[in-house]
């Protein structure tokens, strides 16, 4: 079985190309990275490694790969050929890469019209959509209806963390040994693959919110102050008890949001949240603030991890979640000169001040009951740095 990955980076060698391998697939990885894509091919196998004590060695085989800036046709030929597309390459990479899938799709549409299924596996909500969307901008529309009975894009709610790499091989992958990979099942078309380590469900929206509102809001915090108190890693901020305190704070807000919304166990999800904070405590994977910090303008937008489960938890419970809105200030304090985005964001406040900024960004109503929150704490975060 042959499977086409967009994006040879940390997450998709580390988690979605292991395990298309131990599920017997060949995976052909497309990417932009000459380099990444030349040592695949000369050593047609590479490693990932678990973080933890025992540090276990998957080697990852039966792989290729094209560089998909030389070798754009190879790239269609595969698609027409292949039994699943996925890809990690970053949110804001969808669109680019979404032309290469369409001229592929619509090839195969003539050439090999049978059922296939695309996996956008980002750390976003509704990622295959977004996807499918920008592909169809490039079909012709008159095959519009074929491609929605023979192509499927299931969505997927994807979580393993795959810190900073420092190693002396190009493809070996440091991954921590937790990993979850949900997928919608109602969005297939023809037969469900069988992929080890994919749960299959019906409905997807809870398990994507569940996974966003913990492990990335849970990772906004020791990210975001952590910066604030001049922590370098999120190993070292976790060892502040100042910061596991917001920690469980802000993952009590957003997880009595999510119980209530969508019937989730209490004490289930407890033990979920448990884990996860278990996971940023790994001595074993040493991430950079600055990596998790990366990109403050699009995390603190309206339905992503800070804004979204603090609306959440205020209209659900009547509330103000204080514990986000801390998160919330110290995201829009995010200062980084190498991060265009946090560079984006400074200069907006300079202009605008910070609660303008905040309803730009957030899409927050000026009149909204948590802006004056989040600007209370605004005033408070000094209480929580280091000076």
């Amino acid at each position: 079985m042959l499977a086409v990955h967009f994006g040879a980076g940390n997450i998709g060698r580390g988690f979605i190309g292991a395990l298309l391998y131990q599920s017997s697939f060949h995976t052909l990885f497309v990417d932009v990275n000459g380099k990444v894509i030349d040592e695949i091919n000369r050593k047609q196998k590479y490693d990932v490694v678990l973080a933890d004590e025992k540090k276990e060695v998957l080697t990852v085989r039966n792989i290729s790969g094209i560089n998909s800036m030389i070798d754009s046709e190879k790239v269609v030929q595969a698609i027409v050929n292949a039994d699943l597309i996925t890809t990690a390459v970053g949110p804001n990479v969808l669109e680019l890469i979404s032309e290469l899938v369409a001229r592929g799709l619509q090839e195969r549409l003539h050439k090999n019209p049978k059922p296939i299924n695309v996996i956008a596996c980002e750390n976003m909500v509704g990622g295959s959509d977004i996807l499918k969307e920008h592909v169809y901008k490039h079909i012709a529309e008159k095959d519009h209806g074929e491609l929605n009975s023979l192509v499927g894009f299931p969505n997927a709610a994807v979580d393993r963390i795959v810190p900073n790499q420092m190693n002396h091989d190009r493809l070996e992958v440091l991954v921590e040994p937790y990993f979850e990979w949900v997928v919608e099942k109602t969005a297939f078309k023809g037969k469900i693959p069988e992929i080890t380590g994919i749960t299959y469900v019906d409905d997807l929206k809870p398990y994507i919110e569940r996974k966003l509102f913990t492990v990335n809001t849970g990772h906004a915090v020791p990210a975001y102050i952590g910066h604030l108190m001049g922590y370098h890693t999120i190993y070292e901020a976790m060892q502040d008890r100042s910061v596991l305190e917001i920690l469980e704070g802000a993952l009590g807000e957003s997880g009595e949001a999510i119980i209530q919304t969508y019937g989730f166990n209490r004490a289930v999800h407890q033990e979920y949240v448990s884990k996860i904070i278990n996971r940023f405590k790994n001595p074993h994977i040493s991430d950079d603030v600055a990596r998790v910090s990366r990109g403050p303008i699009r995390k603190l937008g309206p339905n992503d991890r800070l804004i979204q489960p603090a609306k959440m938890y205020w209209e659900i419970t009547g509330k103000s979640p204080i514990m986000l809105a801390k998160v919330i200030a110290a995201a829009l304090m995010y200062s980084h000169e190498m991060d265009r985005e946090a560079v984006e964001l400074q200069q907006l406040i300079e202009k605008q001040g910070y609660r303008h900024a905040l309803e730009r960004i957030s899409g927050l109503k000026s009149d909204h009951a948590l802006v004056p929150i989040i600007m209370k704490e605004m005033e408070n975060i000094n209480a929580y740095t280091r000076g």
